[in-house]
């Protein structure tokens, strides 16, 4: 047990590494740019949203889901700055803490749809990889706005 908290715990600092390096890209964006909505793209097609996104899956699996903690999802217009997205990731990753530290790795968690059940390994990739999955279009959204994007991927 301690080897699969350790390892997910490594691979969560590394997704926070990478988190971060596209936090400060995101700061030499324009405030106008960072919530410009672009149809193209999905999930409300700003960058703003996007990242809001990504939070609100991070809080349906793991924060509501896994630790019934009933959080409210975080609403678009209540971030307007990546100041005020930060914010919300760090909450993101005080419950992604607690589920690393916490949960049973080898316990079937009960879904409320067609799955039924995943095991929490399977939650933890599925949450990590959507937000790679949405950091690049973010990155794609910013090129399409004249940005010139950095390299986030974890092998830097």
């Amino acid at each position: 047990m301690e080897l699969l908290i350790s390892y997910t715990s490594e691979q969560y600092e590394y997704v926070k590494g990478s988190r971060k390096v596209l936090f400060e890209y995101c700061e030499t964006i324009s405030e106008k740019d960072f919530v410009n909505q672009n149809t193209s793209f999905g999930r409300g097609g700003s960058i703003r949203n996007l990242l809001v996104h990504i939070a609100n899956t991070y809080e349906y699996w793991i924060a509501n889901l896994v630790l019934k903690k009933n959080k409210p999802y975080a609403e678009y217009e209540d971030y307007q700055t990546i100041k005020e997205v930060r914010l919300l990731f760090e909450n993101v990753d005080l419950f992604m803490e607690e589920f690393i530290s916490q949960i049973n790795y080898f316990e079937n968690i009960e879904t409320p749809n067609s799955i039924n059940t995943v095991k929490p390994l399977q939650l933890f990739s599925h949450v990590i990889t959507h937000e790679y999955h949405h950091k690049g279009q973010i990155l794609s959204l910013s090129r399409h706005l004249g940005y010139i994007p950095v390299d986030t991927d974890i092998m830097r």
